[in-house]
């Protein structure tokens, strides 16, 4: 039951236990036991609204940033990657494959602003081989939302 307890909030966190309960057939009290235990487990680590932030004057710039470091003995790409999350300008950071080790969404209020962050911060660390910085221009979709003109029909009518 917690699997699906978690999709329903992944897919909306603003469903209530009541919500959850009637569409698991739990009772209430027991999706909000489960909740609770999830967020004390970290299982829930946030929640969250999709904004759509291109719709108002105050947008921000987004980077997706490639980095290219070197493992090291101990801890691999860990140490690393916890030194640049908890810069304020990263949003997001992965461990990927490929050319690069680690992408990093960074997010700032102009595009020298987060040039800045590369250069002046990232870069400059120890065990920061190179970085790749890619400007995000459009979003269309995120987190399986699509962002303009997904809700309406685009099936084409049919005329019997």
């Amino acid at each position: 039951m917690l699997n699906e307890v978690l999709k329903i909030l992944e897919e909306d966190a603003r469903r209530t236990p009541d919500d959850i309960a009637a569409m698991t057939g739990l009772k209430p009290e027991e999706v909000s036991s489960i909740i609770k235990k999830a967020e004390e487990d970290r299982l829930i680590v946030k929640y969250k609204a999709i904004v759509n932030w291109s719709k108002l004057q105050d947008e921000h710039i987004l980077a997706l940033i490639e980095v290219k470091t070197s493992p090291e003995k101990e801890t691999g790409f860990d140490a690393i990657a916890e030194t640049i999350a908890r810069y304020p300008q990263v949003n997001t950071l992965y461990l990927v494959s490929g050319t690069y080790d680690l992408a990093v969404i960074a997010v700032g209020k102009t595009l020298q602003e987060i040039a800045s962050f590369v250069t002046q911060k990232l870069a400059p660390l120890e065990g920061v081989q190179s970085t790749a910085t890619h400007f995000l221009l459009k979003k269309y979709k995120e987190d399986g939302v699509i962002l303009e003109g997904g809700e309406e029909n685009r099936r084409q009518s049919v005329v019997l």
